[in-house]
């Protein structure tokens, strides 16, 4: 089978899943015990590393802008530069392939190895949906937690850059504030919400999919779940470029 023909058949897939999983909402039960303890375990047992991956991350925008900045007289403008970058692009994306990462591995470990072992079939002939009891609310889980983890991550990152600009090259913190305040507007806010919605639901679903296909036994878990963390990350880069350019028409602005 050719690339072309796997790639056809996984998007097919994905999308019956997502359908079955669409379709699963309007039915009972809802499991919402299982949705808050899937929001604890990936809102809550992700935040440590989003908070250090955002926090660094603003420190090194700092670290490599400001020099240039400072040669052209404009060192007053760092913290418009690193909240622009951060609220736009750096946080929604970096904080999805952490997560992806993470969660998407052991999302997809964890059902690959529910297949192999037949809980699956035995969910089934006990009358339970595995796509309602498994999969949708992993996939809620993750839209409802991954732009809070988001905000998280681009509010430690300022804080990140406005501590390096200060400490390093001896920037004013209100100067660094006054920054920040003037490069950030709604429409910023707003791209900067919507984005990780769309990544939770790539990397849920994407997840779920490669760990319910499992094939292979337990060699199978470990290449569903690199499989899983590789195609999410991959897709929440292509997704993020059409949502800039949707955002950028949308706002009609020149960066998204």
């Amino acid at each position: 089978m050719n690339l072309i023909s796997r790639f056809i058949l996984e998007l097919q897939g994905i999308g019956m899943l997502l359908g079955r999983m669409l379709r699963g909402l309007r039915k009972q039960p809802r499991y919402f015990g299982e949705i808050v303890m899937q929001l604890d375990r990936i809102g809550v047992g992700s935040l440590g590393i989003v908070i250090l991956t955002g926090f660094f991350t603003g420190g090194v925008l700092i670290l490599q802008a400001y020099p240039t900045l400072r040669y052209y007289g404009a060192q007053s403008s760092a913290g418009q530069g690193v909240a622009t970058t951060l609220i736009r692009e750096l946080g929604p994306v970096l904080t999805a392939l952490m997560v992806a990462g993470r969660v998407g591995s052991s999302i997809s470990a964890e059902l690959g190895s529910m297949v192999v072992s037949q809980q699956i079939d035995a969910m089934r002939a006990l009358g339970t949906s595995p796509v309602r009891k498994l999969v949708s609310p992993r996939v809620i889980a993750l839209i409802l937690a991954l732009p809070l983890l988001t905000v998280a991550s681009d509010i430690f990152g300022l804080l990140g850059g406005g501590i390096i600009a200060n400490q390093i090259y001896g920037l004013d913190a209100s100067v660094y504030t006054s920054s920040v305040r003037a490069g950030v507007d709604i429409d910023d806010l707003i791209g900067g919400i919507i984005k990780p919605l769309i990544f939770g639901l790539i990397i849920g679903i994407i997840s779920c999919y490669k760990g319910l296909s499992t094939t292979g036994g337990t060699v199978g878990v470990g290449r569903s779940t690199t499989n899983a963390v590789v195609l999410a990350s991959i897709s929440v880069i292509i997704a993020d470029f059409f949502l800039s350019k949707m955002l950028q028409g949308l706002f009609n602005s020149t960066l998204f």
